[in-house]
């Protein structure tokens, strides 16, 4: 590979949960320049991007070779985490495959794939752990790997696996978002005694920064990455001593979770944009199911010493994530973390949702 470090990075996803950190950790210190694809140059995330300085805006889609073309051409490196949500299974799996390839054809000298962990295969390809929106990236994520054998000098390229935000445990319209009941912060999911391998949002720019920071080290890595295996007890527990309020984590079978408010949308495609006439598009049902079983028997793992090297400062606890983001949350007049999760004050994390909220799926 090319040793020497990109300068330009066109990022594909930079305006969802985790683009905004990552775009965030790549021009703190004005050694990148990013170039951020979007849909909407007009919206709120997008120019809360361009305000930090040394971002540029490019509208359109990832799913057209042009804009693609456009964007690569324009940058050195390449940073790409599409949006399974908009595109359900199928289609992210096409561009995907086409973003690699067009990134190879314009000269980008290292490319960084946004992944999560294949969970089929993880659980030795039993159906029970299948997991559309996981599956879809995790092939793709072995493929590039498998790519970069034949063209790591061309092009180097490395995966970014991370997993359920620990701001979805907070936040609305996610799966395991909580509800206050009787005075008791309550979750009501499937994990029995399973654990969550929560990613901290902030954390993730600070890896992805890394990856493009040490190219030649980085060049065929798969950096998974967490801030513990959380269980939900745990986090219950963690969220009392923080708050000093009640909290319970309630384990629930898969027909009364389905009945809770994440059932609403049971049989809606897993891709907003998916056709759900195709047999190949999961509905949220199966597809949540899946993910589910995942944590729920502990089959993905997670190498947290590397991770210490990689970013000492990381947070290693859901407690200690906690404390963060109370302290945060009174230091910007959002209120204590009590305040915020109650009915109508939790946030909207995940991008899907604030779409949503202003129609502009």
């Amino acid at each position: 590979m090319n040793s020497k470090n990109t300068s330009r990075i066109f990022v594909v996803g930079g305006t969802g949960a985790q683009g905004m950190p990552i775009v965030r950790a790549l021009v703190a210190d004005g050694r990148y320049a990013v170039r951020v694809l979007t849909r909407d140059t007009a919206s709120r995330r997008a120019k809360e991007l361009l305000a930090l300085g040394n971002v540029s805006l490019l509208e359109g889609s990832f799913a057209d070779e042009a804009v693609l073309r456009e964007g690569f051409s324009s940058c050195d490196g390449a940073f790409v985490n599409i949006d399974g949500f908009n595109t359900g299974e199928k289609t992210e799996t096409y561009w995907a495959f086409r973003a690699y390839e067009i990134a190879l054809e314009q000269g980008i000298r290292f490319f960084v794939y946004g992944n999560l962990d294949y969970a089929l295969k993880k659980a030795g390809f039993d159906a029970a752990f299948r997991t559309g929106h996981y599956d879809g990236k995790g092939r793709m994520g072995e493929w590039i790997r498998f790519q970069n054998q034949d063209h790591r000098e061309r092009m180097g390229a490395a995966i970014f696996t991370s997993g359920p935000y620990i701001e979805m445990a907070i936040s609305a319209m996610t799966p395991m978002s909580p509800a206050v009941e009787d005075g008791v912060l309550t979750w009501r999911v499937p994990l029995g005694q399973g654990a969550v391998p929560h990613v901290a949002l902030e954390d993730c720019g600070h890896y992805v920064r890394w990856l493009f920071d040490h190219p030649n080290l980085a060049n065929g890595m798969d950096l998974e990455v967490a801030i513990e295996h959380v269980r939900y007890a745990d986090l219950a527990a963690a969220f009392e001593r923080v708050t000093g309020q009640p909290a319970r984590y309630v384990d629930t079978d898969l027909a009364a979770y389905w009945q809770g408010p994440f059932g609403r949308i049971a049989d809606a495609p897993a891709g907003y944009n998916a056709d759900p006439r195709d047999k190949s598009t999961m509905s949220v049902r199966d597809n949540f199911t899946g993910f589910w079983n995942v944590w729920k028997h502990d089959v993905v793992r997670r190498n947290y010493e590397l991770l210490d090297e990689i970013h000492p400062g990381r947070i290693r606890s859901a407690e200690e994530w906690l404390r963060r983001e109370d302290r945060l949350g009174r230091e910007q007049g959002k209120g204590t973390l009590w305040e915020r999760v109650q009915v109508g004050q939790q946030q909207r994390i995940l991008k899907m949702t604030e779409d949503m909220r202003q129609g502009r799926l």
